[in-house]
């Protein structure tokens, strides 16, 4: 099986000081990660070097084949997709979602001078569809709930074909029906067969098809492995510093502090 994404000594500084690593992860393709750990541990840093949008101030990265100082980042950033706040907020309003979606392609912002025949239009509704937004294609991207722009932004990450799909918290700030709509999302999503790293700080947002786990605190990956290893009293007592129960059911895990 070959890697998607290899850390190997990957260290980021700002201010003279590391906000990130050094840390060490390898995510093979077709595996569907998670990064968990309090806010300020580092997550939305790691995932600007995996989505290969920073480069590191040490150690290496490779995405996708190609090694970050060594390649075209913006070529490599075509083979990405993206979802977060940010991105959301540059998309402009007055598109549709179905134009939104489109936008995947090519990692761009608007898609007025980009052309889409009658199968590219196809498969942005397939998705939109798969993902329960059939219904939004031709309202404006503004008119849209946060959780439905959010779904939306999946869709349009998975456009395109991406062989590697990155998720920034895409259910905070969301309702419980919200969240649980972009979680069946992701699913829908892992069920494509592509890639996938998602950051988040609540167990409760981590979709049943995670397949491994990457515990960060402090910049550092406290553990990593299978779901089965990592999601654990233990690697999750020494992430968030208390004294931590994970329960597991029916494919989602929840934790709560042992007294």
């Amino acid at each position: 099986m070959t890697n998607a994404v290899v850390l190997a000594g990957a260290e980021v500084l700002a201010g003279g000081r590391s906000i990130l690593g050094p840390i060490d992860l390898s995510i093979a393709s077709g595996e569907q990660w998670a990064l968990l750990g309090p806010n300020g541990c580092g997550k939305t840093t790691a995932l600007t070097l995996i989505g290969a949008w920073r480069q590191p101030s040490r150690g290496e990265v490779e995405v996708l084949g190609e090694r970050l100082g060594r390649t075209d980042v913006r070529g490599l950033r075509r083979r990405i997709g993206h979802v977060s706040h940010r991105l959301a907020e540059r998309l402009p309003g007055e598109r549709s979602a179905l134009e939104t979606v489109c936008t995947g392609r090519d990692a761009t912002l608007v898609a007025w001078w980009r052309t889409f025949d009658d199968a590219d239009l196809a498969e942005a509704r397939r998705l939109l569809a798969l993902l329960g937004c059939e219904g939004l294609a031709d309202r404006h991207l503004a008119s849209c709930s946060l959780g439905e722009r959010q779904r939306v932004l999946i869709a349009r990450a998975l456009f395109g074909r991406h062989e590697l799909l990155v998720f920034d918290e895409p259910a905070a700030g969301l309702d419980l029906p919200a969240r649980e709509l972009v979680l069946e999302a992701l699913v829908a999503a892992a069920g494509e067969g592509v890639t996938g790293v998602l950051a988040t700080h609540h167990l409760e947002e981590v979709p049943p098809t995670t397949t491994h786990v990457a515990l960060l605190r402090g910049g550092r990956v406290v553990a990593s492995g299978s779901v089965p290893e990592v999601l654990a009293d233990g690697p999750m007592t020494a992430c968030f510093e208390l004294p931590i129960h994970v329960e597991y059911s029916r494919g989602r895990w929840n934790a709560r502090v042992a007294r």
